[in-house]
């Protein structure tokens, strides 16, 4: 939000009260409280009538220094959001007469007494960012005040659709600006479709049905990290506007509406320690269970489709030799107007549990779409609306309106009673035989609203999504148990990570499409989310046969896959021949590394890096990854650009080090750009310098046994020294083996205590070694 009309003047009808001083510094056991007046203090007599700041410095982590600035400390209090590992006790304070600092782990924050304001955050000697003169601001705006959000379009115009927009002008606001260095870069705020590099971009934290071709986003998220090696949380749950070097073009700053302001520094030496801090903060992705990574198969939306249909689709995909390992049913399994009554449709299912069961023969597992909604028509409006258990408007009547669903209202999760009503109706689902939900919606959360806890609708409009997600989540693991449980998520907000995996909402069918696609998903995994996944050939529309391949290759190179459109169906052998023959290419490849991907998978769970990985954070000290937005990392080892073009030109950019060719071998030196042309059953794949790809003996399912005639892949090292790395591979029920792979220039030697048949592959000599004894070794 913009308050100011250039350097010197602010806008129309806005009034800024800036923290002009550190008036004085006060030690508690583990915290600064900072009194900073909004004039600085000559006389007795400039203590009146002058309205003051107070800042209070924190540590809820090693690391973490959080930093709360209040105007009036009466008003209702709001909660932010859970943060789920924070602990008492961190921070070691020291208060000497020009200053004041708060040290934790490594990060101190020091409040330099006295004027102008100065608050510096700084690790190993070097300042980090730093929160400077007109820098912690309370702007008191009149009614006809002329700020600027940021906000088009659809956002805009809620008013007129009962969901009021952040473009309404709040009497107050609160902000902090912190610097921005030269050559400092901004990644983050969630899961958003333009540059992945936010500088001087005006970024509003507020869920939206916007599509991916817009600046609205599914999946909101206040936190950045920068390329400086910190990151930046606001612990607010509404609507957060920032402003990315664009208002002032030296700082990044955030605004809040009220009398508060809440956030936390967090350091990292590079960006995948400040992710392990902030997740460690806000929550670690679940575990998923192996088979979640196989192709997912939908009916598509609004296609004919019936058991007939699907049943048609799953036997000539395995006719064609095509793995499959869920199919979903989207939201036409329930009957129309009906949405959501959680009934088949029994005109067209009027068997579901036996049809459910011939699935699961089929070695399937199944998938339904949901949404919080409830349509008048739905049996369960009468039900919810008797109970008290629907949003309801300040009159007490029920919220209701005719988007989406006619006469549709919201189910109120902040009543437990309300929820566990709810949960009680997927109960009957899983008890069915479905195994995973895809739940859609959740970002059309209006404000005229009263929830039953008390809750502030602005703040619930995006965290809505979350205890929707967190319902649905919590009935999955109790039924399935803690690792089986997955969903197909839409919407989200910080700690939505939680309760993966989340996809990325409604594209279309194009080359441009599929590329902003990958910018959202890129942005997401700045954003502490671990698995993503995406619709394989767009959402709207019909790609042509060339987007289908090349958008399939991409899926398949993802933390999960799947087929699924709007108006068309998404089984390869519509569009031609030969992309039947990428999609058995790819689906093969994937479940081959099934190994791998379920390592990183593991990886994200324990330390919140996710399985698709931005370059930069795999890479943080190279310079030239900076702005990389059209390739990333699967996992550690495998750099992935997909083909965006419709002759298969591709350009990318190759780190430091000795990368190989997935596909052909051959080896190139980097750090270099590199053009490539490719046909579809190719892309450029590269694997890392001295990568150990363990690779699976089975193509036809995800969920196998990884240890069973389990390949290690060496690829070639550009390392000149003698090296020792320790590989564990983890198998979907838990069992691991450790493997120890040592190189000299004389020889590869490979050790493990596993006793299933195990090989090595020396890739640059395209020889395979057998095991035997639990040792291989190979003769350079």
């Amino acid at each position: 939000m913009k308050f100011t009309d250039g350097f010197w003047q602010t806008r129309p009808g806005v009034t800024p009260l800036y923290a002009q001083e550190a008036f004085d510094i006060v030690a508690g056991e583990n915290s600064l409280v900072v009194t900073a007046p909004t004039k600085v203090i000559a006389t007795r007599g400039d203590t009146l009538n002058r309205p003051l700041l107070t800042v209070t410095l924190s540590s809820p982590l090693p690391d973490v220094v959080g930093v709360k600035i209040e105007h009036f400390q009466g008003t209702l209090d709001q909660p932010g959001f859970e943060l789920v590992g924070a602990e008492a006790g961190h921070g070691e304070v020291t208060v000497v007469d020009d200053r004041g600092s708060l040290t934790s782990g490594s990060l101190t924050a020091t409040v330099t007494h006295g004027a102008p304001w100065n608050l510096t955050f700084s690790a190993g000697g070097r300042v980090l960012t730093s929160s400077g003169a007109k820098s912690v601001g309370y702007m008191e705006l009149s009614g006809d005040a002329q700020v600027s959000t940021g906000l088009v379009g659809n956002a805009r115009v809620g008013a007129s659709t009962g969901i009021r927009s952040p473009g309404s002008v709040h009497p107050t606001y609160v902000h902090e600006q912190l610097s921005l260095g030269v050559g400092e870069l901004i990644y983050g705020l969630g899961e958003r479709f333009g540059p992945v590099v936010k500088n001087g971009q005006v970024v509003d934290i507020w869920n939206a049905d916007g599509g991916t071709s817009s600046e609205q986003a599914y999946k909101n998220v206040p936190f950045y990290l920068t390329n400086r090696g910190y990151g930046v949380f606001v612990n607010y749950q509404g609507h957060v506007s920032y402003e990315v070097g664009s208002e002032s073009v030296e700082r990044v700053q955030f605004s809040v509406p009220g009398e508060s302001l809440e956030y936390f520094v967090i350091y990292g030496d590079t960006p995948k320690a400040i992710l392990e801090r902030y997740t460690a903060l806000t929550g670690r992705p679940a575990h998923v269970p192996a088979w979640s990574y196989g192709l997912w198969l939908t009916t598509s939306f609004t296609t004919n489709y019936d058991e007939e249909t699907v049943t048609g689709f799953i036997d000539a995909m395995a006719e064609r030799d095509l793995p499959l390992s869920v199919f979903h049913f989207d939201c036409f399994w329930m009957r129309e107007f009906n949405w959501s009554d959680f009934e088949w449709d029994t005109r067209v299912f009027p068997d579901p549990e036996g049809m459910l069961a011939r699935l699961h023969d089929k070695n399937l597992h199944v998938c339904v779409w949901i949404n919080p909604y409830i349509a008048q028509r739905s049996q369960l409006f009468a039900e919810g609306k008797a109970l008290g258990y629907l949003v309801k408007r300040p009159d007490g009547s029920v919220w209701q309106w005719d988007l989406w669903q006619a006469g549709m209202a919201l189910v109120d999760f902040t009543n437990a009673d309300a929820t566990a009503w709810y949960q009680s109706k997927l109960r009957v689902l899983l008890d069915q035989g479905v195994d995973a939900f895809k739940t859609d919606f959740g970002e059309r959360i209006p404000l005229e609203v009263d929830y039953f806890d008390g809750s502030s609708p602005e703040r619930m409009h995006n965290h809505y999504t979350h205890l929707y997600n967190q319902a649905v989540f919590e009935v999955l693991q109790d039924a399935r148990g803690e690792g089986d449980a997955v969903l197909f998520a839409r919407s989200a907000t910080a700690g939505g990570q939680q309760m993966p995996v989340h996809w990325g909402g409604d594209s279309t069918s194009s080359f441009e499409s599929m590329a902003e696609t990958l910018r959202g998903g890129l942005s997401l995994a700045f954003s502490g989310f671990g698995f993503w996944s995406h619709d394989i050939g767009g959402f709207e529309g019909t790609p042509d046969a060339g987007v289908f391949k090349r958008w399939t290759a991409f899926g398949l190179l993802s933390s999960h896959s799947r087929f699924h459109g709007s108006d068309s169906y998404r089984v390869p052998w519509v569009f031609d021949e030969e992309a039947v023959d990428v999609t058995r290419v790819f689906t093969k490849l994937k479940l081959a590394l099934m190994p791998y991907l379920y390592a990183a998978g593991l990886e994200a769970t324990a330390t919140g890096t996710p399985v698709l990985r931005p370059t930069q954070l795999e890479f943080p000290s190279d310079p030239g990854v900076g702005h990389l937005e059209a390739q990333y990392l699967l996992g550690a080892e495998l750099l992935v650009a997909p083909v965006f073009t419709a002759d298969g030109r591709v350009e990318f950019y190759l780190p430091a080090g000795t990368w190989t060719n997935y596909f052909t071998g051959e080896t190139v030196a980097g750090p270099v750009w590199r053009s490539e042309q490719h046909g579809f059953v190719t892309l450029p794949l590269y694997v890392r310098d001295g990568a150990v790809l363990p690779v699976g003996a089975r193509t036809d399912l995800p969920d196998y046994d990884f240890l069973d005639g389990l390949t290690l892949e060496l690829y070639p090292s550009s390392a000149a020294e003698q090296t020792t790395r320790e590989l564990v591979v983890t198998n979907p029920d838990g069992t691991t083996a450790q493997f120890v792979i040592e190189r000299s220039s004389e020889q590869l030697r490979v050790t493990s205590s596993s006793d299933r048949p195990w090989s090595i592959k020396v890739i640059e000599h395209g020889q395979t070694i057998e095991a035997v004894n639990g040792e291989a070794v190979f003769s350079l």
